[in-house]
């Protein structure tokens, strides 16, 4: 089992960062945590990286619901989205598999939420 889907799309890198951000909101996510990998390792290692941003998506509503089932399940929170550029003008946007991360949890009812979350990812993966 993979633990990830992606897409590749033809635009430029603030474009497919903007576009998986607005569908993202479109299925019901939030955008709680921007990270600029680029940015950072340059700053704190001084190495060249190639545009690449992990977008921390999350669904209030499911996110709740996960919270209520299993306490410790925010150590797997939010569902991270990565927007990678993998040439000029062509991006790679990927998605955790919530199913996949969450396999070693031991609680059926958090593994249906998981899958409805997959199939939410799914859907933003599609439109993209």
């Amino acid at each position: 089992m993979s633990y990830y889907f992606s897409k590749v799309v033809e635009l430029p890198f603030d474009a497919a960062v903007s576009r998986a951000t607005a569908v993202l909101k479109e299925h019901g996510f939030g955008i709680i945590t921007q990270i600029d990998v680029r940015d950072t390792l340059k700053t704190k290692l001084n190495i060249d990286f190639r545009p690449y941003q992990i977008l921390g998506a999350c669904n209030p509503a499911m996110a709740h619901e996960a919270l209520q089932l299993e306490d410790k399940i925010g150590t797997m929170l939010p569902c991270n989205v990565v927007v990678q550029e993998a040439s000029p003008g062509r991006c790679e946007i990927a998605a955790i598999d919530p199913v996949a991360s969450m396999q070693t949890v031991p609680n059926e009812r958090l593994k249906a939420t998981a899958g409805q979350v997959r199939d939410k990812l799914r859907e933003v993966s599609a439109a993209i």
